[in-house]
Order: structure tokens, then C-alpha cells, then sequence
């Protein structure tokens, strides 16, 4: 026989005024099973907002499950937006939107306190920043310094790239573009290629990070769109710049 399953299709509490739905799926071993779990939902985000989607089949529950489903139900659950609860056996995941990096501990911590250790959870959760926001404010206008007419990146452009590191890593499976851009001294040429290899180079490191090479695309605009006069030399230096852009 199989085990028991259930998915539970999250909206969020912001999303009530809306009456979003809140889809029950999945296969429960009998009636009084579904009923303790629709009975749950319906007190957790109102009974206009379930949608009734649950099977009873031949399958088999873990020991206590209905305790567990009671517990696992909890008022943390309204913290998750365009999410997805699911229970197959003793196997969790939860994934979803919430609004910061604590919240995104907290509702996992709850789910895990709430089961015995026989279950594991997997956390999908992500922070739900708008993705180009939260790659601008890691940046935070800082100049990713390289070794003069090289590829080479200087410890102060490293921590920088740790940095923003661990801001890509909160935007789930976004594609990034890392884009090189040089000032105008030089052959346009040249300039095109160093900042495709300056560009490359960021990508190798975030790679070193953990950060996934393909998710990561790299682009070289050499002098060709410049933020600042080249004029000067502190127009020079704004315009050798990375810049990192989130993929529509």
C-alpha cells in the first residue's frame, strides 16, 4: 500500500480579503482522517477559502499522524504566500513566499517542533524581496575593484562578492546577468573583452560560493554605457564597474 499523502496549496492570510483559495489535496487512509484535517484547515483560513481536493484510499498513515496534522496546521502556515505544504509519509517540505529571513526560520522551526523526529522537514522557503531590489541594496553602490588592464579581482572586490553571495542565494532559482563595464581608455575592443573576463571571473568565484554557474550569465558592455563622465578620473572609476542583473 502506498503511504499517506496530502498537499496543501497556500495563500497567505494578506490574501483573505481576496477569499484565494486554499486547495486540500492528496490521499487519507478514511473519512475521519479527511475530516480532521478539513476541519483543521477550515479554522486555520476560513471555510469559504477551502477547497476540498482529498481522496480516501488504500494507504497507510504514520503512527499519531492526525496529532501531528493538528499540530503541523498552525497559525505560521498564514505567513506563507504562493506556497505549498506537503506531507508524503513521514517526508515535509514546505516552500513558498514570507516577508524576511526570520520569519522564513521561524515557520520552519515551528513545523519541525510540532512533529516527532521520525519526520524530516525540507525548507523551500524564500524571503520575498522584490529580486533586483535585494541584489541593488547587497551592492549598495560599491565598486567591485580589479587589478589594473586585468581580470584579477582585489580582496576588497571578494568581500563585496560574498556579500552578494549570500543576497543571491535568497532569491530562490532566479537567472542572474553579471554584466562587466570599463571607462573609455583603451581600444573599444580591448575594453569589450576585459569586461566580459572581469565579468566571467565574478562568475567563477560565486560559483566557489555555491552559487549556481548556471544560473548565472555574464555579459561584457566594455566603455558603451557609461553611469559617469570620463572626464574624469572619479567618472573613470564609477564607470568600471559589475553590475548584477536579475533575468525577467
Amino acid at each position: 500500500m502506498r503511504s499517506f499523502a496530502m498537499v496543501l496549496c497556500l495563500a497567505g492570510a494578506s490574501a483573505a480579503a481576496q477569499v484565494v483559495p486554499v486547495i486540500v489535496t492528496g490521499t487519507v487512509p478514511d473519512e475521519a482522517s479527511k475530516a480532521a484535517i478539513l476541519q483543521r484547515a477550515r479554522v486555520l483560513y476560513g471555510t469559504a477559502r477551502i477547497v476540498d481536493q482529498i481522496a480516501v484510499g488504500n494507504v497507510v498513515a504514520p503512527p499519531n499522524w492526525s496529532a501531528h496534522m493538528q499540530k503541523l496546521l498552525s497559525d505560521t502556515l498564514k505567513q506563507v504566500n504562493q506556497g505549498q505544504l506537503t506531507v508524503e509519509g513521514n517526508r515535509v517540505g514546505i516552500r513558498g513566499d514570507v516577508a524576511n529571513e526570520a520569519l522564513r526560520q521561524q515557520v520552519a522551526s515551528d513545523l519541525a517542533n510540532s512533529l516527532n523526529p521520525t519526520y524530516t522537514i525540507s525548507n523551500g522557503l524564500r524571503v520575498n524581496a522584490p529580486a533586483q531590489k535585494l541584489l541593488d541594496t547587497a551592492l549598495a553602490r560599491r565598486i567591485i575593484e580589479f587589478e589594473s588592464g586585468q581580470a584579477v579581482i582585489r580582496p576588497s572586490g571578494l568581500k563585496i562578492l560574498d556579500e552578494m553571495a549570500a543576497a543571491m542565494g535568497q532569491i530562490g532559482e532566479r537567472k542572474v546577468e553579471v554584466i562587466g563595464h570599463t571607462d573609455n581608455i583603451g581600444s573599444r575592443e580591448a575594453n569589450l573583452a576585459l569586461s566580459l573576463a572581469r565579468a566571467t571571473a565574478v562568475r567563477s568565484y560565486l560559483a566557489a560560493k555555491g552559487i549556481a554557474g548556471a544560473g548565472i550569465s555574464v555579459a561584457g558592455a566594455g566603455p558603451d554605457q557609461p553611469v559617469a563622465d570620463n572626464a574624469s578620473a572619479e567618472g573613470r572609476a564609477r564607470n568600471r564597474r559589475i553590475e548584477f542583473r536579475v533575468a525577467d
